[in-house]
């Protein structure tokens, strides 16, 4: 089933061509206002002005060409060309059948699936995952179920952060203190040693020779460091794990690709970038110049690839990884989650990729960058005493406000029955806060606002499909038999609805394209928004037989694109609340 927009764009691009013999976008888009029709089209000023003809009558012209076809229930040209479109309620019947007799929405699937790395998570060894944690795994978890749904062969990544100084510092402490990894309970244990050792490591000159050379321990192999490095990636995993399936994420262990993957790759890299003249040595370090990058006195900025030290930096990393990606993994499409602050860093990235000639021009490369959570101040989000939230405190209180809501609305419920509910509708209106947002913005934190049952948020949505359900129960209907019934759309509600249900295709593609989930948030709002104004004022279940089977469709289509969607933010849905 080919969207709404792509059909009307086929139709008048072929009347233009036949009318005037010329090819152009009939600028097909949704119309501004309801009432005077479904769609518009904006294509007669430019076309006239190129054509040296009157807006209107080229506009009357296309419309004289096309208005028998059996799509159109009306057209018509208002003020300097622009044409008004009104799809006929036969049409859009025969249209929802898809949506009713095609429940996976196999009509998505691309024709030409790619192979698509999506790098996310990124949490560093040893330290606990914050809230910024949550943005990152919210928004690549949604790209890589968006992608996969439209059948790409979809690759992810968690491109840990464990190698490093640091770990030169931490092992350091652990000998010195005598302290074994297995002792410590949990990761925020091992997050105070840390921060324990860089105490150490600033006050004590001594102890920091020390971790630099346990540094270069490490990265020899020596047994005993690597040893205990081992243990502190494998508990950090552990970790991680536990936190993506209590939010609901995708990632898996076996997932987990961090900078120590790419480390023996990196001297051969550099080496042979300064070979091919892609990279030269300045001032004793192997950089990258490429001349779009200027520091503000118009200088040369260099990207670092190796220091003078001989120690290797991230860009160094991203490159092999980029390398691995396209060369071992066979990807054609590269998605990269991480906070805006790293804007600059994947700018030259992506720059140098394509000086050494990998990112080539059937590459895809993306950053997809996203701003900070703030508080109430319009600070970034921290605790009373100053410090960076911790996701799992954060999920915890997610979980126990949702709770407090579910035990007022429902307080007959089983209390295995109200934890479920304060999971679902908890974490769900958590991430549903990060992708409604447009992500490069920063947005504030706002408890009361995520987890209201008005307004843009998941619990309204969740709501949506549950007040759906609950129209099938209280109406005894089977689905199957159902499905075999007949859709008539006679009320302007039921119109109305059903041209939000057949914009699903055009939004999926869009935010597939342009990895924009707050689009996705936005069109399941208007769409539950739309169900809600139909819902009261068309009856449903009190109807004739033949028109309650047919508003009964636009119930289940609407629930299928409601559950759907959600699904694809890696929101869940419940058949009762």
């Amino acid at each position: 089933m080919p969207s709404l927009k792509t059909t009307l764009t086929n139709i008048f691009a072929k009347a233009i061509q036949e009318c005037f013999s010329i090819a152009f976008n009939p600028a097909i888009q949704l119309a501004g206002k309801p009432e005077f029709g479904d769609f518009q089209a904006n294509f007669a000023l430019g076309l006239a002005k190129q054509l040296q003809l009157k807006p209107f009558d080229v506009a009357n012209q296309v419309v004289s060409k096309i208005k028998t076809n059996s799509i159109f229930a009306e057209l018509s040209v208002a003020g300097p060309g622009f044409i008004n479109i009104r799809l006929s309620e036969t049409f859009l019947s025969a249209q929802l059948d898809t949506l009713i007799h095609d429940s996976a929405f196999q009509f998505l699937r691309d024709e030409h699936p790619q192979t698509i790395v999506v790098d996310y998570g990124g949490a560093n060894v040893a330290k606990e995952m914050h809230v910024g944690h949550l943005r990152s795994a919210a928004i690549g978890d949604t790209a890589v179920r968006i992608l996969s749904f439209l059948g790409h062969h979809v690759i992810r990544q968690n491109h840990l952060g464990d190698w490093g100084t640091q770990f030169g510092m931490l092992i350091e402490y652990l000998l010195t203190e005598h302290i074994e990894v297995e002792q410590q309970t949990d990761l925020s244990a091992l997050n105070d040693l840390y921060k324990k050792s860089k105490e150490k490591f600033d006050a004590d000159e001594n102890f920091a020779a020390r971790a630099r050379a346990r540094v270069v321990l490490l990265q020899q192999g020596d047994v005993e460091s690597f040893a205990i490095w081992q243990k502190l990636v494998k508990q950090s995993e552990i970790y991680y794990q536990v936190a993506y399936e209590r939010l609901g994420v995708l990632l898996k262990t076996e997932d987990n690709r961090g900078e120590s993957f790419y480390n023996p790759r990196l001297p051969s890299l550099v080496e042979e970038l300064l070979q091919n003249n892609i990279a030269q040595i300045d001032n004793g370090a192997a950089v990258i110049f490429m001349p779009e990058f200027v520091d503000q006195n118009k200088e040369p900025l260099p990207m670092l690839i190796r220091k003078s030290d001989g120690a290797f930096l991230y860009a160094t990393t991203d490159l092999a990884a980029a390398e691995y990606r396209i060369k071992t993994l066979g990807a054609s499409r590269i998605i990269i989650v991480t906070d805006a602050r790293q804007k600059l860093h994947f700018h030259m990235l992506f720059a140098a990729l394509k000086k050494i000639g990998l990112a080539h021009e059937h590459i895809t490369l993306q950053h997809l960058a996203f701003g900070t959570v703030l508080g109430p101040d319009k600070k970034p989000f921290k605790t009373r005493s100053g410090e960076t939230v911790k996701l799992a405190d954060l999920l915890d209180e997610a979980e126990r406000r949702a709770l407090a809501i579910v035990s007022e609305r429902n307080p007959d419920l089983s209390a295995q029955e109200k934890h479920h509910l304060a999971h679902v509708i908890g974490i769900g209106a958590l991430k549903y806060a990060d992708l409604s947002n447009d992500l490069v913005r920063d947005y504030v934190f706002d408890w009361d606002r995520l987890l209201s049952f008005e307004g843009n948020t998941a619990p309204y949505l969740q709501n949506a499909y549950v007040r759906i359900q609950a129209i099938f129960r209280k109406g005894t209907v089977e689905t199957e038999t159902l499905k075999q019934k007949t859709l008539s759309i006679t009320a302007k509600e039921e119109h109305t609805l059903a041209i939000k249900l057949l914009e699903f295709s055009d939004v999926i593609n869009t935010v597939a394209n342009d990895l924009t989930p707050h689009k996705l948030c936005t069109y399941l709002y208007e769409l539950a928004s739309r169900f809600h104004q139909f819902y009261e004022a068309c009856p449903i279940l009190n109807a004739e037989t033949q028109t309650k089977d047919s508003r009964l469709l636009l119930c289940l289509c609407t629930g299928n694109v409601l559950k759907q969607g959600l699904h694809l933010l890696g929101i869940e849905v419940m058949e009762k609340m």
